[in-house]
């Protein structure tokens, strides 16, 4: 079988920057180094792109030890004009300018297959109240929300906490619309920290969505494949804050995860269904971790949203899940370049 050209895509202007290297470092050790000769393309914090030692050089600081296992073979990328030498890219990258379709929609340009959702399904991916109100419309359960935009708020805040207080009321979840990695996210209990929250969201998104707070247990699954997708046994979260905030999410020890989660054969049926119906609905690809919200008292489940990158951190569910599931991680990048191949097979059947 002929090597590929394998190009880790990491980085980026958005403020999981962090994560993404994290995750593209797990990746990179990951791969099967018997198929794949990797390529490093990072993206700085400015936005400006850099390949070879200088790539290398952010994911080894990313690393524990400060070592990285060299890359591959043949003529090195050195430029963006370079990246129709890969074979496929995999775009380690999380949050805007990299998660949204931005990069995918480049990629597409340039005729390079990549893993995962295309331009589509990535922008609805990431938009948490658009992909809500597309679940809603095909009768996916939902937490009450409300959108907010930063001119509302900043123009008539008193009208929008009247509102708020109202309907979804407190205590409730101010999320930025376009973000993930639960930056920009707060739990409000009071109308001070409903002000502080949402002072905070803006920083990171003119669009906002005000959840219910519910009291429930956080359910995750993986979702993988194109047009027959599989769904990995579900997993667990146990917080160690009042959230699943950012720090207990990639802070060793701070939070617990079963894998796979004690649940009723009926509730991890309906969880498998409802995932696949959602990664269709928003025309996902590849791969992608869907979140559930089960009530503690009623047993309602609820969807809660879609991450098309998800994380591929030592501690993210994704990859946790599918090694219960019977895939390795090795195994699992290698599946999902495969998908990513299959996929490009598939477009170039169209007529241009």
């Amino acid at each position: 079988m002929a090597r590929i050209r394998l190009g880790i895509l990491f980085g980026g202007r958005s403020a999981e920057f962090d994560v993404s290297l994290m995750s593209a470092r797990s990746v990179w050790e990951a791969a099967d180094r018997t198929r794949f000769d990797l390529e490093p393309i990072a993206i700085t914090r400015s936005g400006r792109w850099v390949f070879g030692t200088e790539a290398m050089d952010l994911l080894a600081h990313a690393s524990r030890n400060g070592e990285i296992t060299e890359a591959g073979h043949g003529t090195p990328i050195r430029s963006l004009e370079d990246l129709g030498r890969l074979d496929v890219v995999f775009p380690v990258l999380h949050g805007p300018f990299g998660e949204d379709g931005s990069v995918q929609g480049m990629l597409e340009v340039i005729g390079v297959p990549y893993v995962g959702s295309g331009l589509l399904g990535s922008a609805l991916g990431l938009d948490k109240l658009v992909q809500k109100g597309l679940w809603a419309c095909k009768g996916l359960p939902v937490v009450e929300h409300a959108p907010v935009s930063r001119l509302e708020w900043e123009s008539s805040p008193d009208n929008v906490l009247q509102d708020l207080l109202r309907s979804p009321g407190l205590p409730c979840f101010v999320k930025p619309a376009n973000m993930g990695s639960s930056v920009g996210i707060s739990r409000a209990e009071t109308r001070a920290e409903l002000i502080s929250a949402l002072e905070l969201a803006c920083r990171y998104d003119r669009r906002l969505i005000v959840e219910k707070a519910v009291q429930a247990r956080e359910i995750e699954c993986g979702v993988l494949g194109n047009d027959r997708p599989e769904v990995s046994v579900p997993g667990e979260v146990f917080p160690g804050a009042n959230f699943y905030d950012y720090d207990a999410k990639y802070q060793p020890g701070r939070s617990r995860l079963r894998i796979p989660a004690v649940l009723p054969p009926s509730v991890t049926a309906e969880i498998r269904s409802m995932a696949l119906r959602a990664f269709a609905t928003l025309d996902c690809a590849g791969m992608a971790r869907v979140d559930f919200f089960l009530d503690k008292e009623t047993g309602q489940l609820w969807i809660n949203e879609l991450n098309t990158i998800p994380g591929f951190t030592p501690t993210s569910m994704f990859p946790k899940v599918w090694t219960e599931s019977g895939v390795s991680y090795p195994a699992l990048i290698t599946k999902l370049v495969d998908l990513a191949l299959e996929r490009a097979g598939e477009q170039r059947r169209h007529t241009r």
